[in-house]
């Protein structure tokens, strides 16, 4: 992971706090926290959650590697949740097609096309995890997507609702196999950012005293992306039939899917950082953060907090300055 050095402004950093109080089990598994602390569920969790309830109960079943019959083998004998699935991707889509269709026929395609944007960003952040990352990857081609459809789908980086936090700290104390208090002196009582898989706190180690990011896996979610793909690959095989299309649909699925569940090893993504740094961690104005890989397992991502922009801070930034040297010289 690569991050910018940080600019020479203070940067306020969230404040610490111990672990909050206990909830039951059915508010920590549904709340988020939205704006100003109010717990709200998620777009998600509100169109898609049975799936994250069915995901907790089938992963230990799946493959923890991208394997299409281990996942054929679990989905085969749900063919219900399948179907459900299925047709709420189906009219899902479906849906802002038809009103598409409806606006070019009646010549408002144009005045239409930012709110059918928008729509669309909609629609993907309630189908979940598997959508936004294909929303996330579409959205780095501004070289093929309209600027309306690129500036909604970039709103999917990083404006996702966080999951429950004691659910959280849960999953850390299950994988670290010790409670927090015996890893951190201090943890911030919230998420600092939330994405599509998982969502980071701030925390400083017992045993050193150092400030770190702690990134934790959203529970399920690997079932949940398990099964879109199930069903996915299953499409890009009938589109590729029907549209008679020379690229193999379903090699370029299993090529992402491969990749996105690399990502959600966190192992993986510790060793690439070690990696990384070794590489290049010597570079001026290259900063790799220091990955805790001792204390990292599959699920939870331990590394050295640093303040840094994010690079399309960086590109305004840029822009203003251009502006501003262009103004001084008229």
């Amino acid at each position: 992971m690569l991050l910018l050095r940080p600019l020479p402004l203070p940067l306020p950093a969230p404040a610490l706090r111990a672990r909050p109080a206990a909830r039951g089990p059915r508010a920590r598994a549904a709340s988020g926290y939205g704006a100003g602390g109010v717990s709200e569920e998620d777009a998600f969790t509100r169109c898609s959650g049975y799936l994250f309830e069915e995901g907790l109960a089938t992963e230990g079943d799946l493959p923890t590697a991208y394997d299409i019959p281990g996942i054929a083998r679990v989905y085969g004998r749900r063919p219900l949740l399948v179907l459900r699935r299925s047709l709420q991707i189906g009219t899902s889509f479906g849906r802002w097609f038809a009103l598409r269709y409806l606006d070019s026929l009646n010549d408002r395609a144009d005045d239409m096309f930012e709110v059918r944007a928008a729509q669309l960003r909609r629609i993907l952040l309630e189908l979940g995890p598997a959508f936004v990352k294909i929303a996330q990857a579409v959205s780095s081609r501004p070289d093929v997507i309209p600027p309306e459809y690129l500036d909604e789908l970039s709103l999917l980086q990083d404006r996702i609702a966080p999951f429950s936090t004691e659910l959280a700290f849960d999953i850390i104390e299950k994988e670290l196999q010790m409670p927090l208090d015996m890893i951190f002196s201090e943890m911030s009582p919230r998420p600092v950012a939330a994405a599509s898989l998982g969502q980071v706190y701030q925390a400083r180690l017992r045993s050193n005293g150092k400030l770190v990011a702690v990134k934790v896996q959203r529970p399920g979610v690997q079932a949940v992306i398990s099964l879109d793909i199930y069903i996915l690959r299953f499409l890009a095989g009938v589109a590729r039939k029907v549209g008679k299309f020379n690229t193999d649909l379903q090699a370029v699925l299993d090529e992402w899917a491969s990749s996105l569940f690399r990502e959600m090893d966190y192992r993986e993504e510790a060793r690439n950082g070690l990696k990384f740094r070794e590489l290049y961690g010597k570079l001026r104005d290259v900063m790799v953060p220091e990955m805790y890989l001792e204390q990292t397992r599959r699920r939870v991502l331990i590394m050295e907090w640093v303040e840094g922009v994010r690079l399309s801070e960086v590109r305004d930034l840029y822009l203003v300055e251009v502006k501003q040297r262009k103004s001084g010289l008229e």
